[in-house]
């Protein structure tokens, strides 16, 4: 395992050069600093509303009507065009 660690290192070395080293970390501990901050202040402000927000009631109990099916009379009969079968 630790020839793994060892050689991801050196890739990383590789791949974007010593110098640039620091100032990737950098930002990366800012990008996750400001990350954890959005979600303290996301928190924070969704707190409120709920406990605010008084329990949903269930709606009034209503009869619920039927939906009516056309009937086979109203309108025009849809013509079915024939068969091609030959017995």
């Amino acid at each position: 395992m630790n020839e793994w660690v060892i050689v991801a290192i050196v890739a990383v070395v590789v791949i974007f050069g010593a110098s640039k080293l620091p100032q990737l970390a950098r930002n990366v501990g800012k990008a996750q600093s400001e990350f954890k901050k959005g979600l303290k202040e996301g928190g924070a402000a969704d707190e409120p509303a709920e406990a605010a927000a008084p329990p949903a009631a269930p709606p009034p109990a209503e009869q619920a009507t039927p939906i009516e099916q056309p009937s086979a009379q109203q309108g025009t009969p849809i013509e079915q065009p024939p068969s091609d079968q030959t017995s």
